[in-house]
């Protein structure tokens, strides 16, 4: 019995990526269709990120600033990278939505001790 020759090298009928032909049809094609975002034949840097708008690839900056491709506004607590979305500062402060109940806490014990004391 011969042994299955290992893929190591030049990629052959045996290399696992010619095993899977059409495993993942719709990905594939979703990158293809990626690979023709403004911007992406130009290559880019360490760290790109892309427009929310028209998907087309912007070079890492700090800070609010517009896409070159469609002008969008881009968001800079916010970015989309190749598979995730990133949010670089967490949100403001929660204090205005709890404030109403913490308020509203301090009434119920407050009126609870006056009844208690002097009821």
């Amino acid at each position: 019995m011969e042994q299955p020759r290992k893929s190591f090298g030049n990629v052959d009928d045996d290399h696992w990526t010619r095993t899977r032909v059409n495993a993942n049809e719709e990905d594939i094609q979703y990158l293809r269709e990626r690979s023709k975002a403004p911007g992406v034949a130009d290559g880019g840097e360490a760290r790109n990120f892309y427009c929310m708008e028209c998907e087309g690839v912007i070079p890492f900056e700090e800070g609010d600033l517009n896409c070159p491709h469609c002008g969008a506004k881009v968001d800079g607590t916010t970015r989309r990278y190749f598979n995730w979305v990133e949010i670089d500062t967490p949100p403001q402060s929660d204090l205005a939505a709890l404030l109403p109940w913490a308020l509203a806490i301090l009434a119920l014990i407050s009126l609870l001790t006056l009844w208690y004391f002097w009821g």
